[in-house]
């Protein structure tokens, strides 16, 4: 299975743990593949190093390294406009030209979009229950 994660996601997970670290568990139990634009990866890193700023105690590089690494990298051809927020356009590019299935975000702007062609934006919550079964 294909998805991708929203950075909040992420960095919940690096910094503070619950829902978020355990699909990132599943991401290092190779349950599904994640996939990355260089631009997502930008975004990963710039607002890792904002939040490092704020929570020094917190997060390790590491493992936002381990979730790169477990990454598959994409490059999208073709840039959307879709979202109200335009900054969130670059998920669903690398989504809807990867193949993926989900989008996985805790952002409403992506997610008040429910489905983008064959791609479904949901929460945490909702996917660990669609991969946990």
């Amino acid at each position: 299975m294909r998805i991708v994660i929203d950075t909040n996601v992420i960095i919940s997970a690096v910094f503070f743990g619950g829902m978020p670290r355990r699909l990132i568990e599943h991401l290092f139990n190779d349950d599904f593949t994640a996939f990355v634009s260089p631009q997502i990866v930008q975004e990963y890193a710039e607002t890792y190093e904002e939040v490092h700023k704020k929570y020094s105690d917190r997060g390790n590089p590491a493992i936002l390294q381990k979730i790169l690494e477990k990454s598959t990298v994409f490059i999208p051809q073709k840039e959307v406009a879709i979202c109200r927020d335009p900054d969130d356009d670059k998920f669903i590019s690398c989504a809807l030209e990867g193949k993926c299935l989900y989008i996985v975000s805790g952002d409403n702007d992506l997610l008040s979009l429910g489905k983008v062609e064959d791609v479904e934006i949901v929460t945490i919550v909702e996917f660990l229950e669609k991969i946990e079964k």
